[in-house]
């Protein structure tokens, strides 16, 4: 929220420059993002009467002036504004005054003529431009007065990035509040006078929705003329606040908004029919809005409609079919509190967003509506005139008050630091909370402007920032955090990341929420987790497996002509089970293009499975990890396996289905990998045993087996058999051809044995090679001779 430093010490009035006001209020948790001048700096303007104007004898745009700059003489300037006029009063830069941009006034000559200063446009002092040609000024405006101190242009501005639970700082109100209790400064509200009707005049109005507006409150006013000129104070206010000027009954509404804090809105009462009735919308009705959108209205919306159609949306924006214009001659004020509820998301939704919206779906004082329809009332009466009718008011559900209490002792434990009772009191008070003394602290009722005080450790945090932070000593906020050292049995995360580094990935982060697409192709999930306000439309399903993301970024960086590509993403996957959704984190990644960088050394050749599947292999701890061909649908069919666990599923690798190859625009298919990040993490205990100092036996035996039994059953066969000598068991060549019947394979397999406490006999050698060429027959191995 932006405002004038100005208007709010019309309200509160603490001895601080901008500055200090700005590091007061970030310094209490209401951070100030920017703190700027009215205007840009420049001298040596001040406020001048033209006296005379005739045209210019050699230039037909220009006009030779005589001007009263209230030095007692004349001064000659030739102005070339469309709008200069004799009896006016414009500001005047005189010789020596500089302009915004450091652009200089001196005395020229323009087409022969003397013209000694410039009749200045309000663009060229850096203020809002609204005609085309010199700012007018007032008719009462003093001659020879600076024009910035008659402008107030040296006020500052300061605009506060509000959290969400203090959208009681969204007026000039609310922050003189807070101003007030941070300084214990003396609060000048405006006094709100009731205005008397003087007609029997009233707009009926019924809310349908009880659960959605809790007050809602109307008064019609007659014979107003809203052609009127909004004041010059009012305006200046406006836009200080960054609104602009629209028409006097509009800016009346804005302004009691900014000033103290309830949304308004103001309808031409001749075009509304009947009664007014505050309901959800019905699915498919319509309306355009005040910013000339027509949209199609959801049944979670509410809206201000009356017998024959929808006027407004409700805390969001108006319609433009009751809106005031300049013929508009009877309104209708609309005052109301929505909950926060029925109001949050619907900008998104419908694509726009307003002030009242910012301030509806983060909650407005319930009993402000009253105070705020008074305002307007008697702004309306002063600057339009008009005919007041009665207030009428229609009430559904408000929120509770809740009683809290906030024990001293407590204060001083969370704290760190001792504040007196009475101190603790003259906060509370400050801040509006009125408390009570109980017999250990004070009781409080939260009140209706804040919704976010429902627990003692809220008014802890109060009078915390109000006592303030840079009061605490740095000693009460010091503490010990023990790091608790992993089990033995899991691996740090970052190892995996420096395991995967090392081997050329490089870490990604992608979006949990992805197209619907992605996720039937690659994770043939055809019900996927939908959110019901996506950030964007294609963004509109919870993914269930990392690929997507990876295969976008791959996308992207082949399109920067990247093209050896090695990714990898560390996040959580999303689905359904039962009823529930579950969410689990998963590693995954990707790689593309040549093996091995580009060089001289080795043939260039493109990554393969295998390359892959040797990355995954320095990730797992495990001892046995089993490759099972499987299918995917994100994977090539005959090119994908699942990873296998102590008979556990625990991931997939495979190459990019041909398919989704295609359709997603790639040269050729990666290689992708997806494991349980649980899986990676975990390792078996490290135990330590003595190296034998006997020498070992190798054996290498050559078995043919059939086409279809594979190494790994195999391996698998041969380690089934337990022996304290047996060492290692692994394959070492593979031969198909001369001497090797069709349809079979030979597999020479190397076998080490070594016993810790002998040297292994020939005799127990042999035993344990028969036990094993025995082992291996019951799967068709036999022994080639």
């Amino acid at each position: 929220m932006q405002f004038s430093q100005q208007w709010l010490y019309s309200w509160v009035n603490p001895d601080l420059s901008a500055d200090q006001l700005a590091h007061l209020l970030t310094m209490a948790g209401l951070e100030v993002e920017e703190t700027r001048l009215a205007a840009p700096t420049f001298t040596g303007v001040v406020i001048a009467e033209v006296k005379s104007v005739i045209k210019h004898p050699d230039a037909d745009r220009l006009n030779i002036t005589q001007v009263d700059t209230g030095t007692g003489e004349l001064i000659q300037i030739v102005c070339g504004a469309p709008n200069v006029e004799p009896g006016i009063k414009v500001p005047c830069a005189l010789p020596g005054a500089i302009l915004p941009g450091d652009f200089k006034i001196k005395p020229t000559k323009m087409r022969g003529q003397v013209s000694n200063g410039m009749l200045c446009s309000a663009k060229e002092l850096g203020l809002p431009d609204e005609v085309n040609g010199l700012l007018i000024l007032p008719a009462d405006a003093p001659i020879g007065e600076n024009i910035r101190n008659y402008l107030e242009l040296d006020d500052h501005l300061l605009t506060l990035k509000i959290t969400p639970n203090r959208a009681d700082c969204l007026s000039i109100k609310g922050i003189a509040r807070e101003v007030g209790a941070l300084t214990q400064s003396k609060l000048h509200p405006i006094e709100i006078v009731p205005v008397q009707a003087n007609i029997e005049a009233s707009q009926p109005a019924s809310i349908e929705a009880p659960q959605d507006c809790g007050r809602f409150l109307t008064r019609v006013i007659r014979g107003v003329n809203s052609q009127s000129a909004t004041p010059a104070w009012l305006k200046q206010r406006l836009e200080r606040s960054g609104l602009r000027s629209i028409n006097a009954l509009v800016d009346i509404g804005n302004y009691v908004m900014l000033e103290l804090g309830q949304p308004m809105h103001m309808f031409d009462a001749d075009k509304i029919t009947g009664k007014l009735n505050i309901r959800r919308a019905h699915d498919g009705e319509t309306i355009t809005c005040l910013n000339d959108k027509t949209v199609t209205l959801c049944s979670n919306t509410l809206v201000v409609a009356d017998e024959k159609q929808v006027l407004s949306i409700a805390g969001l924006m108006g319609g433009i079919e009751s809106s005031v214009t300049n013929d508009t001659h009877n309104v209708v004020i609309e005052s109301a509190w929505f909950t926060p509820d029925i109001i949050a998301g619907k900008a998104r939704q419908y694509g726009f967003g307003s002030d009242s919206s910012f301030r509806f779906e983060r909650g407005v004082d319930f009993n402000l509506q009253q105070q705020a329809i008074e305002r307007a009332t008697a702004l309306i009466q002063e600057i339009c005139g008009g005919d007041i009718g009665n207030i009428t008011e229609a009430t559904g559900n408000l929120p509770d008050t809740k009683k809290v209490r906030v024990r001293t002792n407590r204060v001083a434990k969370v704290l760190g630091v001792n504040i007196s009772a009475e101190n603790i009191g003259i906060i509370l008070q400050h801040l509006g909370l009125n408390p009570q003394i109980c017999e250990d602290g004070f009781t409080v009722t939260s009140p209706s402007f804040r919704f976010d005080i429902e627990i003692e450790a809220d008014l802890i945090e109060e009078i915390g920032r109000v006592f303030g932070y840079d009061n605490i000593p740095d000693n009460h906020t010091n503490g010990k955090l023990n790091m608790v050292a992993l089990p033995e049995t899991q691996k740090p995360l970052f190892s995996v990341y420096h395991q995967l580094a090392n081997n050329g990935y490089q870490e990604v982060v992608s979006y949990a929420f992805v197209e619907e697409a992605w996720e039937q192709d690659l994770a043939g999930n055809t019900n996927p987790i939908r959110l019901q306000n996506p950030i964007a439309s294609q963004l509109s399903v919870m993914r269930s497996t990392l690929f997507g993301g990876l295969i976008e970024i791959l996308h992207n960086n082949l399109n920067r002509k990247q093209n050896r590509v090695r990714l990898f993403e560390v996040a959580r996957v999303f689905h359904k089970q039962n009823e529930a959704y579950v969410q689990t984190k998963k590693i995954a990644g990707l790689a593309y293009g040549s093996a091995l960088p580009e060089q001289w050394a080795a043939t260039t050749r493109n990554v393969d499975f295998y390359d892959v599947k040797n990355d995954i292999a320095g990730l797992i701890s495990a001892d046995t990890v089993e490759y099972r061909a499987a299918e995917h649908p994100a994977l090539h069919p005959g090119r994908t396996a699942e990873i296998i666990i102590a008979d556990k599923v625990v991931g997939v690798i495979g190459e990019l289905h041909p398919r989704w190859t295609q359709k997603y625009d790639l040269p050729q298919s990666p290689i992708l990998f997806e494991l349980n990040l649980s899986a990676v993490l975990s390792q078996d205990r490290i135990t330590y045993q003595p190296v034998s100092k006997f020498q070992p036996v190798r054996r290498d035996l050559a078995f043919i087996l059939p086409e279809q039994i594979t190494a790994e059953q195999l391996l698998n066969t041969l380690t089934s058999v337990k022996h304290s000598s047996i060492q290692e068991i692994a394959i070492f060549d593979v031969y198909r051809g001369k001497g090797v019947p069709e349809n079979m394979k030979s597999l020479a397999v190397k076998i080490i044995l070594q016993s810790p406490e002998q040297t292994l006999t020939d005799e127990e050698v042999d035993s344990v090679i028969t036990k094993l060429i025995d082992t291996a027959g019951t799967i068709d191995a036999k022994l080639r001779v």
